[in-house]
């Protein structure tokens, strides 16, 4: 066993410790600049969205906004709150900027990946759809690289179909048993039921419950910290002036200084928000949009939503109490961002971010959940094996809640994550050109007065693309007279 996890150990050292990181910032660069700094281009454009207006009118259909939610689901969870403390009490109030900074790279690199899993998607019997880098793979790069889609696979089933689920269920039954003596039992049984309710109801039941838990969980939460940031407005101006200063070295708040502000900054803003990481575009596949490009802005958006809003209001929580103390690390992760809470409203906040530590585990666990679930598809189609699966992960969700150090498991999560992500942004590299035909066409589409761009399939007909997927039945929308 334990040469097992040296091994794992060796990979995640090869992957997060040196390699991955670079490699995403210096992608996400890159993406940038190539698309014409796209995620600046239709910022404005994300918001419609929300509205849930923005699909082909098929009633039985994922729309775009489910989609958008399913995978802010995914992406918001523990990293949003203690993953953000730990990168202050880590790397200072300066690591909070460079989790914007990559974000905002990490935005243009989303709707690369999201763009291209649409492009490459398949129409399953029932109706809806199915894709992600490894169907990507398939049939962007061809058959010679099917060992390259398998291993992808294979890691996204050990990362988020296993490992994942275990990790949310621990952490939610530790806040309960911590802070209302709900016995981890309880909450195993509870989790584990909703878990196995959900995924039995395929991919339309995980959408819908999404679309109800994540505006209910994420609105709560940024409401609440913005009774904070209303409160302490004379804060403000500190707070920020403190995180830029310690952001580029004027001021040093930890050991290692702005080194460590950028370290702790970059990964904890990637692992929040998991652009690149090849985890998003398996759910960006499921929507019915009329143009790749519209589900790339609308996942771009998903970015934006974890980390420039929502870990930003954590920032602020703890940045705006006397809790956290620069350099001091005796209060740490979901630990200072529960006691800040405190500090500012009353102790009843602790049972509120209890609440929302639930919902913010509970829509990873599913989300987590169809990732595995699709990842399997590529595997085999056996129904035997995905009804293996799904008992599976309520089993392993249990377990994960009610023995405290069952996580010590799966050691093998992040190793695996660090493989899934170098194959996904190997793939990218590789794939870019069309992803830039996808932008163009897009933007040319736009400025010749269409409203809603539609995919012609006549204009990508050298590519292997499923002409069933894509239809230009639809007529473009011409803006109202």
């Amino acid at each position: 066993m334990e040469m097992i996890e040296s091994f794992f150990g060796v990979i995640g050292d090869l992957t997060w410790g040196w390699a991955l990181i670079p490699f995403l910032v210096v992608l996400g660069l890159f993406f940038t600049i190539a698309s014409g700094f796209v995620q600046f281009t239709y910022f404005t454009r994300m918001f419609r969205v929300l509205s849930g207006k923005n699909q082909t009118g098929d009633p039985n259909a994922i729309t775009a906004r489910e989609a958008l939610l399913l995978s802010v689901g995914g992406r918001v969870g523990g990293g949003n709150i203690a993953g953000v403390a730990v990168a202050i009490t880590l790397g200072g109030p300066g690591a909070v900027f460079w989790m914007w900074a990559i974000a905002v790279v990490g935005m243009a690199t989303s709707l690369v990946e999201c763009s291209l899993a649409q492009l490459y998607k398949e129409r399953e019997p029932d109706g809806t759809f199915r894709g992600g880098p490894a169907r990507t793979i398939l049939q962007g790069l061809g058959s010679d690289y099917k060992w390259l889609a398998i291993l992808y696979a294979i890691s996204l089933i050990a990362a988020f179909g296993i490992g994942f689920p275990a990790f949310q269920g621990n952490t939610v039954a530790g806040a309960a048993q911590d802070s209302l003596g709900i016995d981890r039992m309880i909450t195993g049984l509870v989790l584990a039921i909703g878990t196995g309710f959900v995924v039995y109801g395929g991919i339309h039941r995980i959408a819908k419950a999404c679309d109800i838990i994540v505006p209910v969980m994420a609105l709560g939460y940024i409401g609440l910290s913005l009774i904070v940031i209303l409160t302490n407005l004379d804060g403000i101006p500190a707070v920020i002036g403190s995180i830029f200063a310690n952001a580029f070295g004027f001021e040093e708040a930890v050991g290692g200084g702005m080194g460590a502000a950028i370290a702790q900054g970059l990964r904890r803003g990637l692992f929040s928000n998991e652009a690149g990481l090849g985890s998003a575009p398996n759910v960006a596949a499921t929507a019915d949009v009329r143009h790749p490009i519209s589900q790339g802005i609308t996942q771009s958006f998903s970015v934006f939503i974890d980390t420039i809003i929502i870990c930003s209001c954590t920032a602020f929580v703890i940045l705006l109490g006397d809790v956290y103390v620069a350099g001091a690390q005796d209060i740490n992760g979901v630990a200072l961002t529960q006691q800040s809470l405190v500090f500012h409203l009353g102790s009843w906040s602790q049972y509120f971010l209890t609440g929302a530590v639930l919902l913010f585990a509970f829509s990873s666990i599913i989300y987590n959940y169809y990732l595995g679930e699709n990842a399997l598809t590529v595997l085999t189609r056996n129904p035997a094996a995905l009804h293996f699966f799904k008992v599976a992960l309520v089993a392993i969700v249990f377990l994960g809640a009610v023995a405290p150090a069952a996580t010590s498991v799966f050691f093998f999560s992040d190793p695996m994550m660090g493989i899934l992500a170098i194959v996904n942004l190997v793939a990218l590299t590789m794939l870019f050109p069309i992803a830039k035909r996808l932008i163009v066409d897009f933007g040319e589409q736009l400025k010749a007065g269409v409203d809603r761009p539609v995919l012609d399939p006549e204009k990508y007909a050298d590519l292997n693309i499923n002409r069933d997927v894509w239809s230009v039945d639809q007529k473009p929308t011409q803006p109202a007279e």
